[in-house]
């Protein structure tokens, strides 16, 4: 099961944990659903990181040719990811710092939202999402994960969690080629917690 960051109930401490989750995670390696997600394409184009934290995976999509538009609520995030950026590549990456809850997502061939998107405040999840799915281009995809009902952090109302039938709902209209459930213990940043998560890929047609 995942590893991701502090307890969202606790908003992860007041944010005391956001720069160690950052820096404990400076070598994982990137998301499946994102390698997933990245195999359909045969060229490189635009992507949107959403909630990027550690940035690896902004990282690894620069590495491959991408130009990518990283988002994070977090300064920290994108201070320690300024660092991390290789000079070369530098010119292809903009980094932003803005809360999901008032963000517009710009054209992208490929949204990737990492363990991130259920940290929207549920009131602003749908218009969120329907800004994710006009970003995307003809043929281009979402990938990240949703959140299940059973996930132990399902009791946090500042957070969004959905039934299966609402993810097959809000995938409606795309291409699903990967949706995998997985309900299980596993580790939090925090410590044990059960995990409940829908990790998605998904092209636009």
């Amino acid at each position: 099961m995942p590893d991701i960051g502090a307890s969202a109930t606790e908003s992860r401490a007041a944010d005391r944990s956001w720069t160690g989750f950052y820096h404990a995670h400076q070598n994982r390696t990137p998301h499946q659903t994102l390698l997933r997600a990245l195999a359909g394409f045969r060229v490189p184009g635009t992507a949107v990181d959403l909630g990027y934290g550690s940035g690896n995976e902004t990282l690894h999509l620069l590495h491959g040719g991408w130009n990518v538009v990283a988002i994070d609520r977090q300064p920290e995030a994108a201070t320690l990811l300024e660092h991390r950026i290789p000079s070369h590549v530098r010119s292809a990456v903009e980094l932003r710092v803005e809360g999901f809850e008032d963000l517009i997502v710009p054209p992208a061939d490929l949204v990737f939202a990492g363990f991130s998107l259920p940290f929207c405040q549920p009131s602003r999840f749908e218009a969120l999402w329907i800004q994710i799915r006009d970003a995307l281009r003809p043929g281009g995809r979402f990938a990240g994960q949703l959140f299940g009902l059973e996930d132990d952090w399902s009791q946090n109302p500042k957070m969004t969690f959905h039934s299966r039938s609402h993810v097959e709902r809000l995938l409606d209209g795309l291409d699903v080629e990967s949706l995998e459930e997985v309900c299980g213990q596993g580790r939090s940043f925090d410590g044990p917690k059960r995990w409940h998560v829908f990790h998605v890929v998904a092209r636009k047609p």
